[in-house]
């Protein structure tokens, strides 16, 4: 039961977190330290990410037999990255500028 509970991707992800957060706050140079392990981390991410988007896009398309039901999952993922980007960008320039106006009022 112990080992099909710690197999789940989800818990061992949590457990990284959760050992990074305690490695920050017990001893910050080791944190510090293996800060390149995790820019490749990083930059592995990114290596990959773009393939399996582009992958599961084409094999979406390739796999719809309607093409209006093509047009309306379109236009729903169009509408639903136009929202999403929207209120990303709303929120980075909030962030920025509250944290522009802490620094001016110190």
């Amino acid at each position: 039961m112990i080992r099909r509970f710690f197999g789940k991707l989800y818990v061992q992800v949590l457990i990284g977190v959760t050992a990074g957060i305690i490695l920050g706050v017990v001893a910050p140079n080791i944190g510090t330290d293996l800060r390149p392990l995790g820019d490749v981390f990083i930059k592995l991410i990114k290596m990959v990410f773009a393939p399996i988007i582009f992958a599961t896009v084409v094999l979406g398309i390739a796999r719809m037999e309607n093409m209006k039901e093509l047009g309306r999952v379109g236009v729903r993922a169009l509408i639903y990255f136009e929202v999403l980007s929207t209120f990303a960008l709303a929120l980075g320039l909030l962030v920025v500028n509250s944290d522009r106006s802490s620094r001016s009022a110190s």
